[in-house]
């Protein structure tokens, strides 16, 4: 079976350092959506993900756990996304601008990062991964 994400931008956050301390400060590991998936029980068997588009680069993930029927204050009927509390760093991918959300299969979902090691063992810094998938340099 083809693993089956969702695709996200995350407006208003300059990085994943960022979306991770806005999420604890708030204690808020969901997200609210209009549009409920039709594929929601497909994401969940696939143990899927949502994926993170930061400063239009894919940089990271998080499991999505549940879905769940919220209503508004306005009375509208709205998709909460449950998600896992740990972020993911995956290899910086240039994305285009798109709203609401998106499904993204498996086999085109960014990788996870594995720990980019320089030849001293040192780390290479996450902004210069992201400098070179922003210039197509993998």
């Amino acid at each position: 079976m083809n693993k089956l994400n969702l695709i996200k931008l995350s407006v208003g956050s300059e990085s994943v350092e960022r979306l991770a301390d806005w999420q604890r400060a708030n204690d808020r590991y969901f997200h609210v959506t209009r549009m409920w998936p039709k594929r929601a029980s497909e994401i969940l068997r696939a143990d899927g993900s949502i994926f993170w588009v930061i400063k239009g680069l894919c940089q990271a993930r998080q499991k999505i756990s549940g879905f769940e029927e919220v209503i508004g204050e306005d009375g509208i009927r709205r998709c909460r996304i449950e998600l896992g509390h740990d972020l993911v760093r995956v290899e910086p991918t240039r994305k285009r601008p798109f709203q609401g959300w998106r499904y993204l299969a498996g086999r085109d979902a960014p990788r996870d990062l594995a720990t980019g090691l320089l030849q001293d063992g040192s780390e290479v810094p996450h902004k210069l991964m992201a400098a070179l998938a922003e210039i197509g340099v993998r």
